[in-house]
């Protein structure tokens, strides 16, 4: 079982607009910049965390995209969901017709696999990973690195 591209990209874009939520809307240009994924990739991410109501949408001059309720309220199973990644371990893609339309040997260890996962991420909030002291010094490195590419502070880019 793999997390995809997809799931990695829209967790990793939530994350984003999670940490800088104080700013007002963040545009997709501005997740692009920091985080290193096309605007074109975005877009079809955040349409889907649209319908999904993980985010909404915010038109105009200074819009953007803005988080639909809390960080707290906002889990990463949600988010990889969204996006319509699989969490499913087996092979069968849990129909139980993995070994010629019967069940594998090991249908239901990866089964059991799959559900841990989901619980796993359901754990976890995009507040959790605001609050890690190792995810808000990426923050504050990425941060710099933007503000040195513009030649803005972080306050002038706010302003």
């Amino acid at each position: 079982m793999r997390l995809t591209t997809k799931g990695r990209y829209a967790v990793t874009a939530m994350l984003d607009l999670a940490l800088h939520e104080e700013q007002g809307p963040i545009t997709l240009a501005d997740i692009s910049t920091r985080q290193g994924v096309s605007v074109s990739y975005l877009e079809q991410l955040f349409a889907k965390l649209r319908r999904s109501k993980l985010v909404e949408s915010v038109r105009g001059p200074g819009g953007g995209y803005r988080l639909a309720g809390g960080a707290a309220s906002i889990s990463v199973a949600q988010i990889v969901e969204a996006v319509n990644d699989s969490m499913d371990a087996t092979r069968c893609l849990g129909k139980g017709d993995c070994q010629q339309g019967d069940v594998c040997l090991t249908h239901y260890l990866w089964t059991d696999l799959s559900s841990r996962l989901r619980d796993f991420l359901g754990d976890i909030s995009l507040a959790d990973l605001v609050s890690r002291d190792d995810i808000q010094r990426v923050r504050a490195r990425q941060d710099q690195s933007n503000c040195a590419g513009h030649g803005r502070t972080t306050l002038e880019r706010i302003i």
